[in-house]
């Protein structure tokens, strides 16, 4: 629910009535992740999507009739081989959906803080007792909630420190706890979707790969930072989408600055001077990708250089360079798309290979760690 959280708080402000859908569940080569949304208001109109056009017809018609029953509803859709042409996913994979009409609670509080970029988790029952279905809590970074679930008093003490633990890597996602709140018991199913600041990228090197580098970077969801010391270079005017814009020595802002495992490093630079002593801090750092700009003979002799000041094999291991996928980019728009590109692959563990003839999966369950490998950045 929280990626459509912008339009929901306006309709919520507006005092519009909705319904929303919300993808709890997924099974095979399913389109969209859990905590996708489609919500419907009063007046039939509807905004996101839970399966890119596959079953957006039926679940819309849940969310009307919930928005006229006032009931929370679980369905699940799937591909049927014997009619393929009833409602379903045609992609073959399983969608769980919980409808939920919107009318008070802690949903307000929610969309408000995913808005103002406010770190909070939002904590629905998705599977239950029906008493519970739907039920939500709003935890906050410190572990204080909002809301209540029903059911046995440690329940909402036992879900909220779940949704924290969850908040605190960022992730949404399910997870099974007991309905008194213990880990025995009749099990229920929370989602768990963290509304996190959008990840850093900082780009260093105020050039014209820069440039396009920032609007790949900010299509992408991140908040994007431009590092150069050069003021002439590193202005406003020639960086208008970047959020920040710093001038100073790009190894003395990144030890200053704040990163974490979301972060992405993008070194345009290529010029020894500035590229040496920078590399040096950011491969020291858990942040979850590092590339930098060069041809493989600037490569060869920067890794020459990063090792005489003690940077080690296993660090130099992280360090994506040439920087992006083999495009065969020419322009700064190609480069910028070829960076943007690998980042993504980095991030969802994908092989940057094409997909025509391949036999993996289209969609990738396990994100990469700041070391490289496969597995949960938590």
């Amino acid at each position: 629910m929280l990626d459509i959280a912008e339009e929901l708080h306006r309709w919520v402000e507006q005092g519009r009535d909705f319904a929303v859908a919300t993808v709890v569940a997924v099974g095979g080569s399913a389109p969209r992740q859990p905590g996708a949304a489609l919500a419907v208001d009063g007046d039939g109109t509807a905004i996101g999507s839970v399966s890119g056009g596959c079953v957006e017809g039926a679940v819309y018609d849940l969310c009307v009739q919930a928005l006229e029953d006032g009931k929370t509803v679980a369905e699940r859709f799937g591909y049927s081989d014997e009619d393929a042409f009833a409602v379903g996913l045609t992609c073959g994979g399983i969608i769980d959906i919980l409808v939920t009409p919107v009318r008070g609670g802690v949903f307000p509080a929610a969309l408000a803080a995913a808005v103002s970029g406010e770190a909070a988790a939002l904590a629905r029952v998705v599977d239950g007792p029906a008493d519970l279905l739907g039920q939500a809590l709003l935890v906050r970074p410190d572990g204080s909630y909002e809301g209540k679930l029903g059911g046995h008093p440690e329940l909402d003490r036992t879900a909220a420190a779940e949704a924290r633990a969850m908040l605190d890597g960022g992730r949404t996602g399910t997870v099974e706890i007991g309905e008194d709140g213990s880990r025995c018991g009749q099990p229920l199913t929370l989602l768990v979707e963290s509304s996190v600041p959008a990840p850093r990228m900082i780009v260093f090197g105020a050039i014209d790969f820069a440039a396009a580098l920032v609007r790949v970077g900010k299509f992408l969801g991140y908040h994007v930072t431009v590092c150069d010391a050069r003021p002439v270079f590193a202005t406003a005017a020639r960086f208008p989408e970047a959020d920040e814009i710093v001038v100073d020595w790009p190894h003395r802002y990144l030890e200053s600055t704040e990163v974490d495992g979301r972060t992405v490093l993008c070194v345009l630079t290529h010029d020894a001077k500035f590229d040496v002593p920078l590399l040096k801090t950011a491969l020291k750092l858990p942040v979850a990708y590092i590339g930098a700009m060069g041809s493989r003979r600037t490569h060869e002799d920067r890794n020459e250089r990063l090792r005489g000041v003690g940077v080690t094999e296993l660090e130099l291991a992280r360090l994506r360079s040439p920087i992006g996928l083999d495009l065969g980019a020419r322009t700064p728009e190609e480069t910028a798309l070829s960076i943007g590109a690998e980042i993504v692959a980095n991030r969802r563990g994908g092989s940057g290979a094409s997909l025509t003839g391949a036999h993996t999966p289209i969609h990738h369950d396990g994100p990469r760690r700041p070391d490289g490998l496969i597995g949960s950045v938590a």
